[in-house]
């Protein structure tokens, strides 16, 4: 369809959704209350609500997603919701997320560990110790060693994609490459099998936040089989892998040594979880529309089609299966500024006033499906309110972006721009306003699988990308480090700084503020920073997106969970009735 009817659609759709889900509306303000009398919403629509009660135990979940994974194994598992799926499921971590909706589900509490941690030596020694009872699906038991050895797996040139925070944190880490050449990192000490204790570089106040993080799962060194480990990570959570046929289908089964009296998060009520994959959304869509069969008892893995909304809303029934909850990441387009013409921070900043990002949350499906970005960091890291330094049009400003370019004497650019095969409408919007300032694009659409990893190419990364970046605890340093500091910049598996800026002073500045002992202090000075960073353009924020995803009617116990981007938490998601679950 042209751009011009795609717009009109989605702004009815939009409008329909904003009556339809009283919380999914363009609130510029942000201080609105949401929980007004007579405001109408769905389950899950920000409102912290779950979808179908309380589930009971027993049946086959299934999951339809038009993808595969693209990584399971827990030391390179850094994509949402990838990270949901594995910890909730197939491993556990030190510390975790509570499994509630809206913001008690930001909290963390402990997971294999008895406690949130204990510092010392002013906050650059952390020690934990492990619950008596966790075991593997063979029934083995988890030992501190497995958890030390799968941080130092991260360390590994091979396993690339993973959280890269050990990497910066740990003391004596700076040349370290992994474990299967027989070497240990001496700050990470095991003394006995309960127990962990980690040597850090500097003072991490939020240190137990970082253990959420699945590099914080244990893999026994006897069950590693390197970049293979993907196809079958061995299970320390309450499923294990059946059968796993990669692209078409994951099956997963009861661990029955799992033992819940040592778990109280994770609630498994699913006898079973089937990952059908390769199929089309808006296929997926409507199955789960129609809820027929074995789709009663189906999620959907990836977002609700814009084009599919019109088929949702106007039916009370299929309506009240929706969620739609916040993802606090910021979705951005990555110039490469390791290389011409982006290397030139004129022609940067022309690319940041010759966006239209209105057109980009029309793209996306309209106002109620995701709003426009104005900064790096997203509402839920600054206080709630929205940074907005730069005060561009959300329509973009064209003639001072010819303007830059000409002072950079750049007036006709022909540049590649690589996206998921899902972005192609927005890589068309992207194309349609850079053209109009003279920045000809190319268009190249990477499966998702793999888009990751083919960005993450330093040696052969297109000149643009559209990606999101989404905190993995409430901090700006989780955001703002690991997108804009070019020490972290990795030739293969480059996951955050996919830009590849490197700016001196932007590096001193976040060594400067992780120095800060004050918590409070250190998130008013990662807001600073964000608004200084604009000015240097490394990267274009866009939309801040909302996650609408649809349940059948037998699913129970379901809502989006704030730490992953408000996909479903699986800790708890099961069946009303396991008798009619098929599959």
């Amino acid at each position: 369809m042209t751009r011009r009817t795609h717009a009109a659609l989605a702004a009815a759709l939009a409008a329909t959704l904003t009556l339809g889900l009283g919380a999914c509306r363009n609130d510029k303000s942000d201080d609105g209350d949401a929980s007004a009398a007579g405001s109408s919403r769905a389950p899950g629509a920000a409102s912290g609500s779950i979808v179908g009660g309380t589930p009971v135990k027993g049946g086959t979940l299934t999951v339809l997603s038009n993808q595969d994974f693209a990584h399971l194994d827990p030391a390179r598992n850094w994509t949402m919701p990838n990270m949901d799926f594995g910890i909730r499921l197939l491993y556990r971590t030190l510390v975790t997320f509570k499994a509630e909706p809206g913001a008690a589900g930001s909290e963390i509490v402990p997971d294999l560990a008895t406690d949130l941690g204990r510092s010392s030596d002013g906050g650059r020694t952390w020690s934990f110790t492990l619950k008596e009872g966790v075991k593997y699906e063979d029934g083995t038991p988890i030992k501190s060693a497995d958890i030390k050895y799968n941080v130092e797996r991260s360390f590994a040139p091979d396993l690339t994609g993973g959280p890269d925070y050990a990497q910066q944190y740990l003391a004596g880490g700076e040349n370290y490459k992994g474990p299967l050449n027989g070497e240990h990192l001496a700050s990470i000490e095991t003394p006995d099998d309960r127990t962990i204790v980690f040597h850090l570089k500097r003072p991490v106040a939020e240190f137990s936040y970082t253990a959420t993080l699945p590099t914080f799962a244990p893999v026994p060194q006897s069950r590693d089989k390197g970049t293979q480990y993907d196809l079958r990570p061995f299970s320390s959570g309450p499923y294990k892998i059946e059968t796993y046929d990669r692209g078409k289908q994951l099956v997963l089964v009861r661990n029955s040594n799992w033992d819940q009296s040592t778990d109280p998060v994770r609630k498994a009520y699913p006898d079973r979880i089937v990952v059908v994959q390769g199929l089309k959304a808006g296929q997926v869509d409507d199955r789960i529309i129609a809820s027929e069969g074995a789709d009663a008892s189906a999620v959907e893995w990836m977002n609700l089609r814009p084009e599919s909304i019109a088929k949702v809303l106007p039916k009370p029934d299929v309506r009240s299966r929706l969620i739609a909850e916040q993802q606090g990441c910021t979705d951005m387009l990555y110039p490469n500024t390791s290389k011409a013409p982006f290397d030139d921070p004129k022609v940067r900043e022309a690319l940041m006033y010759a966006v239209d990002r209105e057109g980009q949350v029309t793209a996306y499906g309209g106002p109620a499906m995701a709003d426009v970005a104005t900064s790096y960091l997203p509402p839920a890291l600054t206080g709630g309110t929205r940074q907005d330094t730069l005060k561009i049009a959300p329509t973009g400003d064209p003639e001072k972006a010819r303007q830059l370019l000409k002072e950079a004497g750049k007036t006709d650019l022909k540049v590649s721009l690589t996206v998921s095969s899902g972005d192609k409408t927005r890589a068309e919007a992207l194309q349609q306003s850079l053209g109009k300032v003279g920045i000809q694009v190319t268009i190249t659409t990477a499966d998702p699988s793999v888009y990751y990893d083919t960005i993450g190419d330093t040696k052969s990364a297109p000149d643009l990308a559209i990606l999101g970046w989404c905190p993995d605890y409430p901090s700006g340093a989780t955001f703002l480090p690991l997108v804009f500091d070019g020490r972290n910049i990795k030739e293969k598996g480059n996951q955050g700084n996919v830009e590849q800026f490197r700016d001196q002073a932007t590096s001193d500045r976040i060594d400067q503020i992780n120095a800060m002992s004050d918590v409070t202090e250190a998130n008013k000075a990662w807001m600073r920073l964000s608004e200084d960073l604009l000015k240097k353009a490394p990267t274009v924020p866009l939309l801040w997106q909302r996650r609408p995803l649809l349940a059948g009617t037998n699913v129970a116990g379901a809502f989006g969970h704030p730490a992953w981007t408000g996909q479903w938490d699986f800790a708890t998601i099961g069946l009303k009735d396991p008798s009619k679950s098929k599959g």
